[in-house]
């Protein structure tokens, strides 16, 4: 038997059907506003490496390290 899809949601939200359908409609227009699609085009032209993120700094793009990235650029996860 093949599964097509996995019976468990994994969500970090926990939202009612109605809240977390709302919020899908809302992501997906965020994410296809013009300015949004041409970020994710010019992340398709530069490329992603697995060491590295890419932030859309007004016109440039600059190449932040995963681990400054993810530890909120020296001050820790604490202070967010």
């Amino acid at each position: 038997m093949i599964m097509k899809s996995s019976p468990i949601r994994l969500t970090k939200q926990k939202l009612s059907a109605k809240a977390a359908s709302d919020k899908k409609k809302r992501d997906i227009a965020a994410a296809k506003t013009p300015a949004r699609r041409a970020k994710k085009a010019q992340n398709q032209r530069i490329g992603q490496k697995s060491s590295s993120d890419l932030h859309h700094d007004g016109n440039k793009v600059v190449r932040t390290s995963i681990k400054n990235n993810r530890g909120f650029f020296g001050r820790g996860t604490k202070t967010e």
